[in-house]
């Protein structure tokens, strides 16, 4: 046997033995993100809250004091208010999260992702969040009976221009 026919199986059995390990580690240890009479109720989504301040229109002597290229007529605060959620699970609060808004100037989205685990069958589900500067209530509510099956996932969405709170 030549040195070269030595290397190409050398070659074959480190990548067949390499091949192998992948294929063991694929399947073992098993791994399930909950128990097998479980669920996940997840909640996630992104969400701009409101100003904290309403836009204001410009006077003209306002205007006349700025930059040609900034004279905009109406003058927006860019800070948006902090979006709160809180979701009850069978009469008990399982979550609450007051999210703060992304950037440097507090004017992005706010960004809430959750996985609660739930017993398989049916629970009562009522989410609430506030995305508004008011300290007592909230703006948008979903309440309803939610059947989960064992290992199914559920997902908390909001979405204000498709009318507010899903569970899907």
């Amino acid at each position: 046997m030549s040195s070269q026919a030595a290397r190409w199986i050398g070659q074959i059995v480190l990548y067949a033995a390499f091949a192998a390990a992948i294929a063991v580690l694929s399947q073992w240890p098993e791994y399930r993100p909950v128990a097998a009479d479980q669920a996940l109720l997840k909640v996630s989504f992104l969400h701009h809250g409101q100003r904290l301040q309403a836009c204001v229109e410009q006077t003209p002597q306002e205007l006349a004091k700025l930059p040609p290229n900034m004279r905009a007529p109406t003058r927006c605060p860019r800070e948006r208010s902090p979006v709160t959620v809180e979701v009850e699970l069978d009469g008990s609060l399982v979550y609450r999260q007051t999210a703060a808004p992304s950037g440097l100037s507090r004017d992005g989205t706010a960004s809430v992702y959750r996985s609660i685990p739930v017993t398989a069958g049916a629970h009562r589900v009522h989410v609430r969040i506030r995305d508004s500067a008011r300290s007592e209530g909230f703006d948008f509510e979903h309440e309803g009976v939610v059947q989960f099956d064992p290992l199914q996932v559920r997902v908390v969405d909001f979405s204000a221009e498709q009318g507010g709170i899903t569970i899907r």
